[in-house]
């Protein structure tokens, strides 16, 4: 099962220095019944991307909560076997909770498909839309422009070679 898990930079950093994702139980997201049924699409892609966003979104909240967190998304695709992420089927119905799944860790980094993050050019957007986020979450619609403004960033694609590069590890 592919599992997208929010980071910021600074744990993509720990990750790499640890060799490892997450803790004994962490957060992540996936194509979940739950996120299917949201999404209505049968498209395993269109699925995958909208697991991603979720991903993306929490990512957002990491790097709210933390003021010293560089302000980009970080989110890592990594493939974990099938029973060691499940949805509590406790906040199936929660709406802040589609796709999001508990995958008991850790798991190795090198299991990585690929990191997904913003770019240097979406910082002002990110940072904008991270101190929004709390007046968004209370239905501030200006609030919610400002994270969605974030949200027109797409993310991109690195390869798990390019994580030190990410980090600024790299040459």
């Amino acid at each position: 099962m592919r599992v997208y898990v929010p980071l910021t930079l600074s744990g993509l950093a720990e990750a790499y220095k640890t060799g490892e994702l997450g803790a004994e139980r962490f957060v992540a997201y996936a194509v979940t019944p739950a996120l299917r049924e949201w999404y209505v699409s049968d498209d395993i892609e269109e699925l995958e991307y909208a697991a991603l966003n979720r991903a993306a979104l929490a990512s957002l909240r990491l790097v709210a909560v933390d003021p010293g967190a560089a302000r980009r998304r970080v989110v890592v695709a990594v493939d974990v076997a099938d029973g060691a992420a499940a949805a509590d089927p406790d906040r199936g119905l929660d709406p802040g909770a589609l796709g999001e799944v508990r995958v008991t860790g850790p798991v190795p980094l090198a299991k990585a498909a690929a990191v997904h993050a913003d770019s240097d050019d979406a910082e002002a957007d990110v940072t904008a839309a991270a101190e929004a986020l709390g007046a968004a979450d209370l239905g501030d619609d200006d609030a919610q422009f400002t994270v969605d403004g974030a949200e027109d960033h797409e993310l991109l694609w690195f390869a798990r070679q390019e994580i030190p590069n990410l980090i600024g590890l790299g040459d």
